[in-house]
């Protein structure tokens, strides 16, 4: 089995996780949730890096960087998952195996959550399990990059 390399992306306000309406987000903390990303890649025999940003540009600037050095991407964007077609592009761009998560579920939310710019370019998308959202979207993503081809 090939070493793996997972950049994991967490979007603007996410910083703010455990505080900000715990009644939707919950009260895990950014650092809990990658803690926890990092002794799952652990077990999976997967390296994990984690960045978070409330500025498009730097996660833009991050998943460009991601080719070459990162098989796949395991993305949060937050509230620029609804607005941001540079991170749609970005993502494209660099044809990495991406999978978006979310902590709640968007489609039981406002409906201008419902329209993701990210959907069409990921490999999927978790959303609603809280913090085991994360989990889910590293098993899924890292089963996809095993299933590919060695390069």
């Amino acid at each position: 089995m090939r070493l793996l390399s997972v950049l994991v992306l967490h979007g603007p306000n996410l910083n703010l996780l455990g505080q900000r309406e715990p009644g939707i987000y919950g009260r895990v903390t950014l650092d809990e949730i990658n803690r926890s990303l990092e002794q799952e890649g652990q077990a999976l025999q997967v390296k994990i890096s984690t960045l978070q940003s409330n500025h498009e540009g730097a996660l833009v600037d991050a998943i460009h960087a991601a080719q070459g050095h990162h098989q796949g991407i395991l993305i949060n964007a937050g509230a620029y998952t609804h607005t941001s077609v540079a991170l749609r592009d970005a993502i494209a761009a660099v044809n990495l195996p991406t999978v978006e998560v979310h902590l709640s579920n968007i489609y039981r939310r406002e409906e201008f959550r419902y329209h993701s710019f990210i959907a069409p370019v990921a490999v999927g998308q978790i959303s609603g399990f809280g913090p085991e959202s994360y989990r889910l979207g590293l098993h899924a993503l890292v089963h996809h990059l095993q299933q590919l081809p060695a390069t």
